[in-house]
C-alpha cells in the first residue's frame, strides 16, 4: 500500500525532521485537543496529533502528508509516550502515511460493492494518465492506492482523494476528476451523478411528499 511500507530511517530523514515542531497555529490546536482528555490519559491524543503532524508535514511539503519517524517521535515526546507506542498506532491506522506521498493520494476502493459496480474502469482512467498502484507519478502529483470498503458502498465505485470522497464514477468520470486536480482545479466532490448525497438517482421513490414538507403519512398506515 503506497504510503504504508518500511519506517524510513536514515540521515536525510533525520537531517530534514529532526528539529520538527509545532506550528503556532498548530501549537494551539494541540494544547485544544489534550486538554479533551482527563490528566494522565493524554495517550489518548495520539491519533489527534498523528494526524495533525502529517497535515503540517503535507503543508510544508506541498503534499497529502506523511510521517516521517523523527515527527513520530516529536509526537511521543509531546505526550509523554514511548516512542514504540506511537509507532504503534501509526502501523495500525491506513490514514497514516509512514511513506512519502504525492499532492494527491488518490484511494480506489475495490471492495466487492465497488468491484462489481466498475472500480476497474476507475483504475484504468488512473493508470491512463500513469498513476501506478503503491507509487507517485514521476511530477509528484499523485499517489495511487488501492484500498478496502470507505464506507459508500451505495454510491460505488468510488475513490476518496485526500479529504474528499468522489462517487457514483466511471472511468469517464474519474478521468474528468484527475484532469481537474492536475490542472489546479477543485472539481465537484461527492457523486458524480445527478443525486444528493446517497438519495436515489432521480429523486425519491417512496414517501415523496415528504421532499416538500413534513408530511403526515400516519393516516394512511
Amino acid at each position: 500500500m503506497a504510503g504504508q511500507g518500511g519506517i524510513i530511517d536514515d540521515p536525510e530523514v533525520r537531517a530534514r525532521w529532526g528539529n520538527f515542531q509545532w506550528t503556532d497555529e498548530n501549537a494551539r490546536k494541540a494544547k485544544e485537543i489534550v486538554a479533551r482528555y482527563p490528566e494522565g490519559r493524554q495517550m489518548s491524543a495520539s491519533i489527534p496529533f498523528l494526524d495533525l503532524a502529517q497535515r503540517q508535514v503535507g503543508a510544508e511539503t506541498n503534499t497529502q502528508g506523511w510521517l516521517p519517524l523523527p515527527v513520530m517521535e516529536f509526537v511521543a515526546r509531546e505526550l509523554g509516550m514511548a516512542p514504540i507506542h506511537v509507532l504503534e498506532v501509526a502501523t495500525f491506522y491506513t490514514m497514516f502515511n509512514l511513506q512519502p506521498v504525492g499532492r494527491f493520494h488518490v484511494q480506489v476502493c475495490g471492495t466487492t460493492p465497488c468491484m462489481l459496480r466498475g472500480s476497474d474502469d476507475v483504475l484504468k482512467a488512473c493508470e491512463l494518465r500513469g498513476l501506478r498502484k503503491g507509487h507517485t507519478t514521476k511530477d509528484g502529483l499523485f499517489t495511487l492506492t488501492e484500498v478496502e470498503c470507505l464506507g459508500a458502498c451505495a454510491n460505488a465505485p468510488m475513490v476518496q482523494i485526500n479529504d474528499d470522497n468522489y462517487e457514483d464514477l466511471t472511468e469517464e468520470s474519474m478521468g474528468a476528476v484527475l484532469d481537474a486536480l492536475a490542472r489546479g482545479e477543485h472539481p465537484k466532490v461527492g457523486p458524480q451523478v445527478e443525486r444528493k448525497t446517497s438519495c436515489p438517482e432521480g429523486g425519491p421513490t417512496t414517501l415523496k411528499k415528504m421532499a416538500e414538507r413534513n408530511y403526515d403519512y400516519r393516516g394512511q398506515w
